[in-house]
Formats: structure tokens, C-alpha cells, sequence
């Protein structure tokens, strides 16, 4: 048996005055009076508010000054720094950069609670980042390689030569120092067998210059300031490593390196020839606290580092990031 209409079935009347209307077809009006609107609206500004304030409270906007530890005037460390600092303006954040005797103090000054150093230049192998606690590696910046300059009248290609000279090899607590001990130690050239100076960086170059010196060991990039002085100065020359692939094989950490001719100006033909180093990776380590936008200030340039020269790395580059800093 089927449905069908019931006769005289009657219509639900329509209430003009309504607004709302439901499945059973009956309608009503939902008012509300100025109390109850007054009542959501402050609970909703204060949901806001609450969230706002935790928002400030777990995600605080960056500082407006960061300190990094670079090293002495000259070296590779402050040329970078200065780079960064420019960087840094541009998004309107103070970087102050403090001037230190290099990577070892850097390192130190990371780990010190009472320090404001939150960023700091390192150069590779120096530690193990798990005896590290707090600090954390970003990666390679760039190539660090070993110089040893001295006068350009003398010819110099084997350690042993350095035996009995006056050697500046930076201050005690610098990479450059800690470098040079371990690299030069293993020539046979030590505290016992010559004269290690602690100049560093341009107060090198100036020591050399007036004779205060015999040779220079440094660290740093062709563009450092003190680099570009050596490399420029006709009175001075670069030592081409003797024996490189042996000491790449004893030091994991290091890498052959190659300056070829005419890289530093072409038309003066500087280098004179090519010329073979060793060198390491320079890092930056940052507190682990370092806000993000500070972080992401340090990878300016399409997420890489401001490193512009890689030296001709043939060999092993060393230990990647993540093992060592």
C-alpha cells in the first residue's frame, strides 16, 4: 500500500520576523541582549591576549645586539666578521665583534656562562663537539690554509731550514699557535730547536718587515688583511709545503691545498708559481640558544656561508661538520 498526501493536511505558517529555520520546518528568532554581546567580545580579546603574551613568553623577538668572537687584527676571523656585521645592519641588529687570540679562546668564551659571546669563529678539529655541551656547529665557512712567509732574497723549502730562526706563531691560546706547534713539532722545529714569537696576523707583518722575525707561520685566506700583505710585498714569499700528502695522512684534519699562479693579481703574476699548503676548515659555532632569525642572518647568501676562496683540494677535505668543531 502506498504514501499519499493526507487530504486537508495544513501548511506550516511562515513567521515573516524570523531569520533562522530548521529541518522541521519551524522557526524562531535568536536574540541576544547588549550584556551577552559585551561578554563574548571581552572573552574573545582575552583569548587573544593570553595568546599574544605566550606567544612573546616561547618565541621572543630577536635582540637587537649579538656578540661574536673573531681573533686578532688581520686574520681571517675579523675579515669575515666584518662582512657579517654588514650583513647583520642591514636587518638592523647590532654585531659586535670581540677581539680575541682565536679560536681557542672563541671556544672557550662559547662554553662560558658569564660570557655574552653567542658567536664565534673556530677553525676544524679543534675539539669533539660532544665534549662540546651547549654549542652547536653550523658547518664549513670556508678553506683555512697554513702560510709561512720570509724574505724573498732566502729560499726556503724544507722545515729543517727553520731550525734556529725566529718564527712568529701567534699568542698562546690561538689556532694559529696550536697549528704551528703540532705541524712544525713534527718537522722537527719546536721551542727547543728555534724561537716562537707570539706575533700574529699584521703585527706579523710588521715584525717581519723590520726584521724582528726570520719567518711567519699564519693562518687566514688570501683576502685577510695580513695575507694580502705578505702575498703583495716583493720583500716576502710564500713557502710551498714540503710533503703535503704525508702530513694529511698524520693530521685527518687537514687537506692539501693548492694557490695557483696568478690567482692573487694576474697581471703581476702573483703567486710567481704555484704554490702547495695545508690548511683546515674554519667553523661557526653558535650557542644552541642563538635565536633563529640570528641563525638564519649567518647563512646570507642563498643559505651559504660568506666563504669565497676554496683552495684546489686534490686530497682528503678533513672531517666532515657533524664529527668534529
Amino acid at each position: 500500500m502506498g504514501l499519499t498526501a493526507l487530504e486537508g493536511s495544513v501548511e506550516p505558517r511562515s513567521n515573516p520576523h524570523s531569520d533562522n529555520t530548521w529541518g522541521n520546518g519551524k522557526r524562531f528568532t535568536m536574540q541576544f541582549t547588549r550584556w551577552q554581546r559585551f561578554r563574548a567580545l571581552t572573552t574573545i580579546l582575552g583569548i587573544v591576549g593570553i595568546g599574544s603574551l605566550a606567544l612573546i613568553y616561547f618565541i621572543p623577538a630577536p635582540p637587537s645586539k649579538v656578540v661574536m668572537a673573531t681573533a686578532f687584527k688581520g686574520a681571517s676571523f675579523e675579515y669575515y666578521g666584518r662582512q657579517y656585521q654588514e650583513i647583520f645592519a642591514r636587518s638592523h641588529v647590532e654585531l659586535e665583534l670581540r677581539e680575541t687570540a682565536g679560536a681557542v679562546e672563541n671556544l672557550k668564551l662559547l662554553q662560558d656562562p658569564n660570557s655574552d659571546v653567542q658567536i664565534a669563529f673556530v677553525t676544524g678539529g679543534l675539539s669533539d663537539a660532544k665534549h662540546v655541551p651547549g654549542v652547536l656547529s653550523l658547518g664549513t665557512v670556508y678553506d683555512q690554509p697554513f702560510w709561512i712567509f720570509y724574505p724573498s732574497n732566502q729560499q726556503i723549502d724544507q722545515f729543517a731550514q727553520l731550525k734556529g730562526k725566529r718564527i712568529a706563531v701567534g699568542p698562546i691560546g690561538s689556532a694559529t699557535r696550536h697549528t704551528a706547534e703540532q705541524v712544525l713539532g713534527k718537522g722537527g722545529v719546536s721551542s727547543e730547536t728555534a724561537t716562537l714569537l707570539p706575533f700574529a696576523g699584521s703585527a706579523a707583518d710588521k715584525a717581519l718587515a723590520e726584521g724582528q722575525v726570520d719567518a711567519v707561520w699564519i693562518i687566514g685566506v688570501p683576502e685577510a688583511t695580513a695575507v694580502q700583505s705578505f702575498l703583495r710585498n716583493p720583500n716576502v714569499r710564500p713557502m710551498s709545503f714540503p710533503m703535503s700528502e704525508a702530513f694529511t695522512r698524520i693530521f685527518p684534519d687537514l687537506a692539501r691545498m693548492t694557490l695557483p699562479q696568478g690567482t692573487v693579481d694576474i697581471e703581476r703574476i702573483i703567486p710567481a708559481n704555484d704554490v702547495q699548503l695545508i690548511g683546515t676548515k674554519s667553523k661557526v659555532l653558535i650557542r644552541s640558544d642563538l635565536h633563529p632569525e640570528i641563525v638564519q642572518l649567518l647563512y646570507w647568501r642563498d643559505g651559504k656561508f660568506p666563504g669565497k676562496w676554496r683552495g684546489r683540494v686534490p686530497g682528503r677535505v678533513g672531517c666532515p661538520a657533524h664529527c668534529t668543531i
